[in-house]
């Protein structure tokens, strides 16, 4: 069994998209942030780091149970152990890493700085979401001009698509507010229109 720890960020649902996607059957176990769940001790046994999500599958590799973080790595392991949206290619399998962490990395940085900016920080700052918020736009419109050659990032539907959309889910009143996004927005639509995708994204409804 699979148990997920995890909370309707961009992070923690890009783990529960690709369980759906891959169709494992799971527990969901919702870590309220806001609550300061992710800081209890219970949740510190898991991730000392204190931070969803967080992966225990009790069939890990060589039958022996495994606890994983970190969202990329998640969404890696479960590729591998269902042999889906991993490409065979070699140069595209690349290329899937390549975007996947850009999301991960670079995009997951913007969106995450522009809830902090706005929401966290002592000193809140309009002119600082807005930077992050420029940034963010920037990067997603590099991936806005690889989709208008390419119905997916990698070349097949790939986890580099699931690592990617929950930011752009989150962020789509700026994505179409900035008006020059049309096939990012095109892509998000494909992924929004699949059933997995959708019972995964059903959290933050």
């Amino acid at each position: 069994m699979i148990d997920l720890y995890s909370y309707d960020t961009s992070n923690g649902m890009r783990a529960r998209i690709l369980l759906e996607e891959c169709e494992l059957p799971y527990q969901l176990h919702a870590v309220d942030l806001r609550k300061g769940e992710h800081r209890k001790p219970e949740f510190l046994a898991l991730n000392p780091a204190g931070a969803i999500p967080v992966l225990v599958d009790d069939d890990g590799p060589g039958d022996v149970p495994l606890t994983l973080t970190q969202s990329s790595a998640i969404l890696l392991y479960l590729a591998e152990k269902t042999g889906r949206f991993l490409p065979t290619d070699p140069a595209e399998r690349i290329v899937c890493y390549q975007w996947l962490f850009c999301a991960a990395t670079d995009c997951a940085t913007a969106t995450g700085l522009i809830y902090l900016s706005k929401a966290v920080m002592p000193d809140k700052s309009e002119a600082n979401s807005v930077w992050w918020e420029e940034r963010l736009l920037r990067q997603l419109r590099v991936a806005d001009a690889r989709l208008a050659r390419h119905e997916w990032l990698a070349g097949p539907l790939s986890v580099a698509d699931f690592a990617l959309y929950p930011i752009v889910a989150v962020r789509r009143e700026l994505v179409e507010k900035a008006g020059d996004l049309p096939n990012l927005l095109r892509w998000a639509d494909a992924l929004a229109a699949r059933p997995g995708v959708a019972r995964a994204m059903a959290w933050l409804d």
